[in-house]
């Protein structure tokens, strides 16, 4: 796990000194070391930068960007299965100087070209220069555990791991995307490829980029989809081998995430997801594995019940409660380590519970993607019920646009819409509408008529993703969520609240393989109207007693809220008084200054809008004002 970071610029204005700086912001994502590479050519300034967290060959062999052939390249992330690749181009007639997957990746990429992320089992994002073609290729894994960032205009290219690599170039003017920002206040996030800086993007998921250093052109290109796997005929066995299938895929994927020359961790919830995980790691490892769970005493807490599992599975645990005091010194981090701000409270127990495992661990296993591959979340079960329902209705037929206005009805009509609009699926399965997917993310989404009151530029541009080609709306639900909440929400929480203590965040339950075998399975193997996520909870029951685990799902609560009114109302009052709110000209003051008082007043329904406006005013007086 590690930092990355480079440009090429035409005006040769960027330098080493540019490098170092990247090398400076992104400390914490590799402290062990850092490396630059700088070079002029006939075209401009080439520059690469790398910080390091070692995991693998913690020598000096290991340092980058590392160099063979023509080629340069700079690696963040974990190839589990690089001792197999190396060995394959062993065969080839390639040697090796190191331990490292870096060396691998960079002579996979000579023997195989572009088509060597095919050999790849892992998460990485990574950029290799060609000296010879005079070209720049970036590459970001499937599921985009990973992140990367790039610019680009007709004098500069810039990429790098985290926005705050844009932020320090100084020949990027730093303005803000509104259609992002109205985005962000709705959602909680902004989907990619945009981010909250205007031309600066993310690289999607399973996506090559390719850039000329010539013309300071690029092109993108695909290598993997998850929805080509939900349009492959289903999973012909039975539920049993289903269950038995999955749970082999899973045992390979957390085997392979344990391979490090550092200590290795796991985050226990209690769930099903990380019980799971931490079952099948300890079944057969005769030392304790450490497990590490956050408490919340003041809110809903599950700790007991993860210790409970922890102390059944023979694990070496750790719990922390979450406190006042922790998330007061937490929350002014924020703005810094959430260079791409994030609207949800659970980053402040995921900062925590990370910090907590630093302390022992340097790799730390999570159970994310449980919920978006097998059913996790409520809205899927629920959505059986309602598209029942729907189904009944004698004018199944009317147009689609009727149900989209009634999704968009703002309180106090919304919350009853709401949920039963998202059920049209059913009724639009057939006519493969995209009015469908609109839907479902607003339901999902604070209130467009609250927004359009905050904003002062109502840019809306509704969250979408493309289900062309599917035969099954329920399919659908499953790409929503792994292409929007999971990757442009759920991993970069997870990737900035662990690199922040320069801990390395593994996710066994997002190997592409186990991604590919769970779109296959038939929706009623994963939900049904009792229960969800079924095969995961089958597999669970074989390691932990089922009146251990039959409770309901939580997940991450802390008494936020009732914080921000009382001992962190200073926060409020600094940055989201009527002269705070004014200074990015992108807010109502009036409007939003007025939703600031019936939160005090609990008189505000939407208490996510009051964090994600506090979010992001801390980082825009850390980045834009203060810059």
């Amino acid at each position: 796990m590690c930092g990355i970071s480079g440009f090429f610029d035409h005006s040769e204005t960027l330098n080493p000194l540019t490098l170092n700086t990247y090398c400076e912001v992104m400390n914490h994502r590799g402290p062990n070391d850092k490396g630059t590479h700088f070079q002029k050519n006939e075209l401009g300034n080439l520059g690469l930068a790398h910080v390091r967290l070692s995991i693998q060959d913690l020598s000096a062999l290991g340092q980058q960007p590392m160099y063979f052939n023509q080629y340069n390249i700079v690696l963040n992330g974990e190839i589990y299965n690089f001792k197999e690749i190396r060995q394959t181009l062993l065969e080839k007639g390639y040697t090796f100087n190191s331990e490292t997957d870096t060396e691998v990746v960079l002579k996979a990429f000579d023997y195989w070209g572009m088509d060597c992320v095919a050999q790849f089992i892992g998460m990485f994002a990574f950029a290799i220069t060609d000296n010879t073609t005079n070209k720049i290729y970036l590459c970001r894994d499937r599921a985009g555990v990973k992140p990367l960032y790039y610019y680009i205009d007709n004098k500069q290219f810039v990429f790098g791991s985290e926005l705050k690599v844009f932020l320090n170039t100084p020949t990027i003017n730093k303005t803000i995307n509104p259609t992002s920002f109205y985005e962000f206040l709705q959602y909680g996030y902004v989907k990619g490829p945009d981010t909250l800086l205007n031309k600066v993007y993310k690289l999607e998921p399973g996506n090559w980029l390719i850039v000329d250093q010539a013309l300071l052109s690029f092109k993108l290109q695909n290598y993997w989809k998850i929805i080509d796997y939900y349009k492959l005929p289903k999973f012909a066995g039975s539920f049993e081998e289903a269950v038995d299938a999955s749970e082999k895929i899973i045992q390979t994927a957390c085997n392979y995430r344990m391979i490090a020359d550092v200590p290795v961790g796991i985050f226990l919830s209690g769930g099903f997801d990380s019980s799971m995980v931490t079952a099948l790691l300890q079944k057969n490892n005769s030392q304790k594995l450490k497990t590490f769970t956050i408490g919340f005493p003041d809110g809903v807490d599950e700790s007991e019940d993860a210790t409970k599992i922890a102390q059944y599975l023979g694990t070496d645990h750790t719990s922390y409660n979450c406190t006042y005091h922790d998330a007061k010194t937490i929350i002014p981090t924020l703005p810094y380590f959430f260079d791409e701000p994030i609207g949800d409270i659970s980053a402040i127990p995921t900062m925590l519970v990370s910090k907590l495992a630093k302390k022992e661990v340097t790799v730390a296993l999570s159970a994310d993607g449980g919920d978006e591959l097998f059913g996790g979340y409520p809205g899927y079960k629920q959505n059986i019920a309602i598209m029942e329902q729907i189904n009944k209705i004698p004018f199944a037929g009317v147009s689609s646009q009727i149900f989209q206005t009634i999704g968009h009805l703002s309180a106090p009509f919304k919350p009853w819409f709401g949920k039963k609009t998202v059920g049209i699926g059913k009724v639009l399965k057939h006519k493969k509408e995209q009015q469908f997917v609109e839907l479902y993310k607003h339901v999902n989404g604070l209130p467009t008529g609250v927004i359009n009151q905050v904003v002062k530029s109502k840019k809306q541009q509704t969250i979408t993703t493309k289900i062309d080609g599917l035969t099954d709306v329920d399919d659908a639900l499953f790409v929503i969520d792994f292409e929007q909440s999971l990757r442009d929400y759920l991993l970069i929480k997870v990737d900035r609240a662990t690199m922040a203590y320069s801990l390395e965040g593994r996710d066994p339950l997002l190997d592409h393989k186990l991604i590919e075998f769970s779109a296959q399975l038939p929706f009623h193997y994963k939900i049904d109207a009792n229960s969800n996520k079924k095969i995961i909870k089958e597999i669970v029951y074989k390691y932990i007693p089922k009146e251990m685990m039959d409770r309901p799902k939580i997940g991450f609560d802390l008494p936020i809220f009732d914080w921000l009114k009382t001992d962190l109302k200073f926060l409020l009052e600094e940055f989201l008084s009527k002269e705070a709110l004014q200074l990015s000209g992108l807010l109502n003051v009036e409007k939003s200054s007025y939703f600031v008082k019936l939160f005090l007043t609990n008189q505000l329904k939407e208490n996510d809008l009051i964090w994600r406006l506090l979010v992001f005013q801390m980082w825009y007086f850390a980045w834009i004002k203060n810059k």
